[in-house]
């Protein structure tokens, strides 16, 4: 922009523009032509100083200040050079900026423009401090505008423009702050730099650490729009223009050593979902180990349709199971160096988990969410055995109270991999443990085909065994009841043929148990003795079942 300005207006005010015009002046009286590329701001800043010169009121505004004190202090204009001059002027309306949040919102997008000026004249980090100690402190005890949910820089809100400094409006209406949430919208405006700087200064004023991490998701969810795209009905949708791909990486990258670094602060469920956006978005291999190791963390609070992750790779399956099993690992390796480990009594001891419930909730949590996935990925006909197995052996033994969950799994991955062999359906069912196999599950893998033999033999015996145990405890229980109820054994011959059939079942069943363990070592050997003993166990083959009558095989 060309200017056409007499000389004594400018020299008068400005020092910078006094030496530039006696160094460019001729003997001759004519004009001089000066250049000030450099001046911040540019044509439209000077052009107010300019009219400042002359003597025109200019109007000094939110947008305009920082600009116009960055620029003045570049001229020179103090009042060295006339009394209440640029830099004192534009000084005073700046303190009177940081007075207010919704202009300081507005003064700090601007110091954009002019970031190297302001950051001389530490423009940005009063600004930043003023705005960490509004967000900070609770509004309704100051009565301070805040943002009324659109851009501080529109110029616009959704309270009337007649509000006055001290919160009340011409209708004697006082400004009521919408929550702990009030300053989200106003700071997702903000560039991601100058966002950075605000974070850490209300952080570092000591704002509970849930509310620093909501306010970094909002700014997520409106600059790293393709996490959008998972959003569920119940979830808020940010509407906001669609970045490049590049910008969304380059975000995400950065809001990920932003997210507060304690653990349960930050919801599994979103940094779940920003895991995701950061494989779809091919980010740094930093960011993407940094968000699996804080999920891992606090993997007891993730839900299993979150940890279906797509495979954005090159692998054949389906899910991300590398993913998966990496956090897994990672929780319980923190579990464990943080001494949230069961002592032995309580791992074997099955009365005794009931009082170790506590410590073993998180684990055992995992433990339910783990066979679950598995469940889930198990139909993958491109999962391999040694991956499945792999992400099953990761969670310990003691943090499965019931190995129900993990039968379930088996079943589903034998029956959709029937082409594995003999040897690798026996080494898959040692995953499971059949002596924690509940009545309901131990009964349908007693009639399971996709077993090996060895598997199903143990499960009867067990089943019988625990069988014999709770007949031997009713009988106990009953024996001192009736102690009890005949302290001197005065109708004791009433009761006397009651405990003798007790014992005499007791008796019998430990017969049975002998005969079945003579049973078993014949069944391993040959298979003639499997069918006998299903016959004498009153056992059909399914197929069996399933045919009428009439058209039964007849038996050789």
């Amino acid at each position: 922009m060309k200017f056409h300005l007499h000389k004594f207006p400018l020299l008068s005010r400005s020092g910078l523009l006094e030496r530039l015009i006696e160094e460019s002046s001729t003997d001759d009286g004519s004009g001089c032509v000066l250049s000030l590329d450099e001046i911040p701001g540019g044509g439209k800043t000077f052009e107010l100083v300019t009219k400042f010169c002359y003597g025109v009121k200019i109007e000094l505004t939110a947008f305009n200040v920082v600009s116009l004190r960055c620029a003045a202090e570049y001229l020179e204009m103090t009042d060295n050079y006339g009394e209440g001059n640029l830099v004192g002027m534009t000084e005073t309306f700046l303190n009177e900026v940081f007075g207010n949040w919704t202009d300081s919102i507005k003064a700090l997008q601007t110091c954009e423009e002019v970031t190297e000026y302001a950051e001389d004249l530490h423009i940005i980090s009063r600004c930043v401090d003023s705005l960490a100690v509004k967000a900070c402190a609770d509004p309704s005890l100051f009565n301070w505008p805040v943002g009324g949910g659109k851009s501080a820089t529109s110029g616009q809100s959704t309270e009337d423009e007649s509000h006055l400094w001290n919160g009340i409006s011409a209708s004697g209406k006082m400004l009521q702050p919408t929550g702990e949430d009030w300053w989200f919208d106003d700071a997702s405006f903000l560039s991601l730099p100058l966002f950075k700087r605000l974070i850490t200064a209300i952080e570092a004023r000591g704002m509970k650490l849930e509310n620093v991490a909501m306010a970094v998701m909002y700014y997520t969810r409106k600059h790293v729009p393709m996490m959008n795209r998972q959003v569920t009905m119940d979830e808020q949708v940010i509407e906001t223009p669609n970045p490049s791909e590049e910008d969304q990486k380059t975000c995400l990258e950065e809001i990920v050593g932003l997210l507060p670094s304690k653990k349960g602060v930050n919801p599994t469920k979103f940094l779940l979902r920003l895991l995701q956006t950061a494989m779809v978005l091919h980010a740094s291999q930093s960011s993407r180990e940094n968000l699996e190791r804080r999920i891992g963390n606090q993997l007891d609070q993730a839900a299993l349709v979150d940890l279906l992750i797509p495979n954005m790779g090159y692998s054949e399956t389906l899910y991300d199971v590398e993913c998966v099993l990496r956090m897994i690992e990672q929780f319980v390796s923190s579990t464990e160096q943080g001494g949230i480990v069961p002592s032995p009594c309580i791992i074997e001891e099955g009365h005794l988990v009931k009082d170790g419930a506590d410590l073993l909730s998180p684990t055992t949590l995992v433990a339910t969410l783990v066979d679950g996935y598995l469940a889930e990925v198990a139909p993958d006909v491109n999962l391999k055995l040694a991956k499945f197995e792999a992400i099953a052996a990761a969670i310990p033994d003691y943090a499965r109270p019931l190995d129900d969950g993990i039968y379930h799994a088996i079943d589903v991955y034998l029956k959709a991999h029937p082409w594995i062999t003999d040897s690798e359906r026996e080494h898959i069912c040692r995953l499971m443990n059949c002596q924690k196999l509940s009545l309901e599950a131990s009964t349908h893998a007693a009639q399971n085909e996709r077993l090996p033999l060895r598997v199903i033999v143990q499960v009867l015996f067990f089943e019988q065994l625990r069988l014999r145990t709770s007949v031997s405890g009713w009988f106990f229980v009953s024996d001192n009841l009736d102690n009890s109820e005949n302290p001197n054994g005065g109708n004791g011959g009433l009761l006397k043929p009651r405990g003798e059939s007790v014992r005499e079942r007791v008796s019998e069943l430990e017969k049975e148990c002998v005969n079945m363990k003579q049973e078993l070592h014949k069944l391993v050997r040959t298979k003639r003795s499997w069918k006998n003993f299903t016959r004498k166990l009153n056992f059909k083959k399914k197929s069996e079942c399933c045919k009428p009558k009439d058209q039964a095989t007849p038996a050789i």
